[in-house]
């Protein structure tokens, strides 16, 4: 690495304890993510044993209530967390946004007994969790899913199959939103299903283009009983759940999107300042320094935009346009600049020899993930004009 060559991120964090955290975050993911990324998931290979590391490091419940074994951190710096963890591995970044996804139905509207109960055990037990909201015929329109809760007494019997589900067939525990009265959106309601509950079963994980470490797979839930305890709240509250989940999951996938159009960054310039050509080094070329220009201004908006959204989340002020805005631009951004740095690197970008053409690859999943950015745009355009077809 020169002296001009890739550095650290300048972070603005609120507190001391949040600079140690982050110190402790980069220091795991430099150890611990980082150097067996490629060769993982060039394998396929789950790595749940650093979930079990994060866990145990208090990494999976870092924006929960400490009441409850959460790690008691404003979402500025849980995203600043989720961004590191992306640039050393995708898998994980995004791993731990899906689990903390997966626990914000029970933390944000469980009861207090159910939080007891559950949370400790969610949050820092080594568990890991998913969310099943997509169906194979119900993605966008996820108000028309059609897997069914029955109630008979206080059990709730839960057939239909989800689709799309990071962490699916791996995951301890699933927050499962499912139909329990007529069409539309008030007839949802969710449920915390036991990964090894009987007559749950997982496909074969998707064949994918990128993030192969990561196993997204159909569920099948064939007559599975749930007792109406693990009902998070009311019935026909669950859409209403999902989506104050999406809003902030959504923030999750802005982060995970900046970490990795970093990375790409930091290999172009690490790169370019390495190789020549005409007796002297890429990075002095005018066209390449104006590309590394753009790809670090690109990141460094999306960084202040997601982090925009988490202030107001954090305020208790609404954030739903800007989650929206922060995943749209930050997902776009990691497609544009993972494209450029496969460029900077010629024929070498190309090949696996180089990380850039996989941070290409895993760049695309992020701009379909929790609402395509068609979706976003929509919902960007619902808070600017109201809703379409008045």
């Amino acid at each position: 690495m020169t002296e001009y060559g890739p550095r650290p991120v300048d972070r603005r964090l609120p507190t001391e304890e949040a600079r140690d955290l982050m110190t402790l975050v980069r220091e795991l993911a430099e150890r611990e993510i980082r150097p067996t990324a490629a060769e993982e998931e060039d394998a396929g290979r789950f790595p749940r044993e650093t979930f079990r590391l994060l866990s145990e490091s208090g990494l999976l419940s870092l924006p929960y209530d400490e009441e409850f074994g959460g790690g008691g951190q404003p979402y500025e710096v849980y995203l600043q967390v989720v961004e590191e963890l992306a640039a050393a591995r995708l898998t994980v970044g995004l791993g731990v946004s899906v689990h903390t996804l997966a626990c914000h139905g029970l933390a944000g509207y469980g009861t207090k007994e159910q939080r007891a109960e559950h949370l400790p055990a969610m949050l820092g037990g080594g568990l890991l969790g998913a969310y099943c909201l997509s169906e194979p015929s119900s993605g966008s329109d996820a108000a028309s899913l059609t897997t069914r809760a029955e109630r008979e007494g206080d059990t709730w019997t839960l057939s239909g199959t989800k689709a799309w589900t990071t962490h699916g067939g791996v995951a301890d525990f699933y927050t499962v939103l499912a139909r329990t009265g007529g069409s539309g959106a008030h007839g949802i309601t969710a449920f915390l299903v036991p990964g090894d509950a009987d007559g749950l079963s997982a496909a074969a994980p998707e064949r994918k283009m990128g993030m192969k470490g990561s196993p997204t797979a159909q569920l099948h839930f064939d007559g599975v009983h749930v007792p109406d305890a693990r009902r998070i709240g009311d019935e026909g509250q669950g859409f209403a759940i999902a989506l104050s989940a999406l809003d902030s999951g959504r923030l999750g996938i802005a982060a995970c999107a900046v970490g990795l159009a970093q990375a790409a960054l930091d290999e172009a310039l690490s790169y370019t300042a390495e190789r020549r050509q005409f007796g002297r080094p890429l990075v002095d070329f005018q066209g390449l320094r104006f590309m590394l220009a753009d790809m670090a201004t690109q990141i460094e908006a999306g960084r202040a935009l997601y982090l925009t959204a988490a202030r107001l989340r954090d305020a208790g002020l609404p954030f739903s346009k800007e989650a929206a805005m922060a995943k749209l631009f930050c997902t776009d951004t990691a497609m544009r600049v993972t494209t450029d740095a496969v460029q900077l690197l010629g024929g070498y970008g190309y090949t696996l020899d180089f990380p850039v053409e996989r941070y290409m690859r895993e760049a695309k999943v992020l701009q379909i993930v929790e609402g395509t950015n068609q979706i976003q745009r929509m919902v960007i355009a619902r808070h600017l004009a109201g809703p379409e077809g008045r």
